[in-house]
C-alpha cells in the first residue's frame, strides 16, 4: 500500500486540495452555525426567561360592524371552541364569562366617597394567575341572596394608571396592593326586573395575564342565573394555554380564521418564523457551497488520475484491483472531510461561546441548545460527500480500465 500510494500521489496539487479544504470548511461550519444558532436563539423567545414567555393567548373575533356609530361583538359557538381544541398547539381551552347584570361598584377614603358602573368576568380557575382567597371563591346561591362577600382581581395596569396617572394630577395618594387589598367595596348588582342585590366586595390580587375584573366562576354563574336567568351567555373571547407561543402554526391558525389576539402576541410566532427562514436562507447557502466545494474536489482528483492514467493501467493489468487503485484517492478525500468536520465543529464552539455570552447578558437564565442535531448533520454531511467522492473515483478508475 505504502509503494502503491508513493507511486500515485505524483502531480497532486497541494493548492487545489487547499483550495477544496478552504471552501468546503466554509460551507460546512455555515451549515452548522445556522443549525445551532437556531437552536440556542428559539429559547430565548419560548422559554421559561423568553421574550414570548407567556404561554395563554386571548382570543377574540373581529368586531362585526352594524352601522356607521358601532358594531357587534361575534361570540364563539361550539363548534369553535371543539375545533380550537383539536389544534395540535392547543393544551386547554376556556372561555370568558360576562356578567349579563348592571355592576356598580362604591368606596369611602378619608371620609370621600367615590363610585363608578363597572362590570365583572370569569374564566376557568386554572387560568387565573392570582389564588383566589375567601368565601367568595366557592361562593352559591345562599351567599348570594344572604349579601356574602366577593373576591375581586384586578389587571395591573389599573394600579400603575391609578398611581402614575389620575392619583398624581390630582394629588390623590398612591396606593399599594396591600393597602387596596384591606378596602371593602360596596357592590350593587342589578338584573332583570329591577332585582337588586347589595354585596361587598374586595380585592385579593392582581393579574399580569387576564386584563379584565375577574370573579370566580362559580359566582359568575350564580349571579348570571338569579339575576339574568333569560339571558343567553356566550363568549366572545377564549384563553387558550399553548404548548410554545412560538409556534408559527397559531400565526397560520389565526389568520385563516379570522381571529384576533390580544397584547400582540402573535410576536413571538412571527418572529420565530422569521428566524426559521433566516436560519433555511443561511443553511441553503451553506450546502451550496459545500456542493460547489465537492465538485473542486472531483476536479482536483480526477484531474490527478488523469494525469495518473498510464500508471494506473498498468498497475491494473500487472493485477491490482480496481478497489486496491482507488483507495489512495478514496483515503485522500475521507481525510479531507473528516478534517473538514473536525475544524469545523471547533470553530463552531469557538463562535458559539462568543454569541452564547452575548445572549445569556440578555437572558441570564437562558438554557443553552442542544448540540446533538449539529453535530449529527455534520457527521452525515460528512459521510454523505465522502460516500460520493469514493463512488465517483471507482468509477473513474473504471473508465480507465476499459480497453478502448
Amino acid at each position: 500500500m505504502k509503494l502503491l500510494w508513493k507511486l500515485l500521489r505524483q502531480h497532486i496539487s497541494i493548492g487545489q486540495l487547499a483550495g477544496f479544504f478552504l471552501a468546503n470548511l466554509l460551507g460546512m461550519l455555515i451549515v452548522l452555525l445556522s443549525l445551532q444558532f437556531y437552536e440556542d436563539v428559539v429559547p430565548a423567545f419560548s422559554g421559561e426567561d423568553g421574550v414570548m414567555k407567556n404561554t395563554y393567548l386571548i382570543l377574540s373575533k373581529r368586531i362585526a360592524a352594524v352601522s356607521a356609530f358601532g358594531g357587534e361583538a361575534q361570540t364563539f359557538s361550539e363548534e369553535d371552541v371543539r375545533d380550537l381544541r383539536n389544534q395540535s398547539f392547543v393544551r386547554k381551552v376556556g372561555a370568558f364569562t360576562a356578567s349579563q347584570y348592571q355592576v356598580y361598584a362604591s368606596l369611602s377614603m378619608g371620609g370621600v366617597g367615590m363610585g363608578t358602573d363597572m362590570f365583572f368576568e370569569s374564566v376557568p380557575d386554572d387560568f387565573v394567575d392570582v389564588k383566589w382567597s375567601g368565601q367568595g371563591g366557592q361562593a352559591n346561591q345562599t351567599q348570594l341572596l344572604a349579601g356574602g362577600e366577593v373576591p375581586i382581581i384586578l389587571p395591573r395596569t389599573y394600579l400603575a394608571l391609578y398611581n402614575f396617572g389620575f392619583a398624581q394630577t390630582k394629588n390623590l395618594p398612591k396606593l399599594s396592593e396591600g393597602i387596596i387589598s384591606m378596602i371593602q367595596m360596596d357592590i350593587l348588582l342589578r338584573g332583570e326586573g329591577g332585582r337588586e342585590v347589595r354585596m361587598k366586595g374586595r380585592v385579593v390580587g392582581f393579574s399580569t395575564r387576564l386584563n379584565t375584573v375577574l370573579v370566580p366562576e362559580s359566582f359568575m354563574r350564580t349571579a348570571n342565573a338569579e339575576l339574568a336567568p333569560n339571558a343567553t351567555v356566550q363568549p366572545t373571547r377564549l384563553i387558550v394555554e399553548v404548548g410554545n407561543p412560538a409556534d408559527d402554526a397559531i400565526v397560520a391558525y389565526v389568520q385563516e380564521r379570522g381571529y384576533e389576539l390580544e397584547d400582540n402576541s402573535l410576536d413571538a410566532g412571527r418572529a420565530t418564523y422569521f428566524l426559521k427562514i433566516t436560519a433555511t436562507v443561511v443553511l441553503a447557502v451553506g450546502l451550496l457551497i459545500s456542493i460547489l466545494s465537492f465538485y473542486i474536489l472531483m476536479l482536483s482528483v480526477f484531474l490527478l488520475v488523469q494525469k495518473n492514467a498510464q500508471k494506473l493501467q498498468t498497475l491494473l493489468l500487472i493485477g491490482y484491483s480496481r478497489a486496491r487503485v482507488a483507495l489512495p484517492y478514496q483515503l485522500l478525500t475521507a481525510g479531507l472531510n473528516a478534517g473538514v468536520l473536525l475544524f469545523s465543529i471547533a470553530l463552531l464552539f469557538w463562535i458559539r461561546g462568543w454569541y452564547m455570552q452575548r445572549l445569556w447578558e440578555m437572558f441570564p437564565a437562558l438554557s443553552e441548545g442542544s448540540v446533538n442535531r449539529t453535530l449529527l448533520l455534520g457527521l452525515a454531511l460528512c459521510c454523505f460527500v465522502s460516500f460520493m467522492n469514493a463512488l465517483a473515483i471507482r468509477r473513474k478508475i473504471s473508465s480507465i480500465a476499459r480497453p478502448r
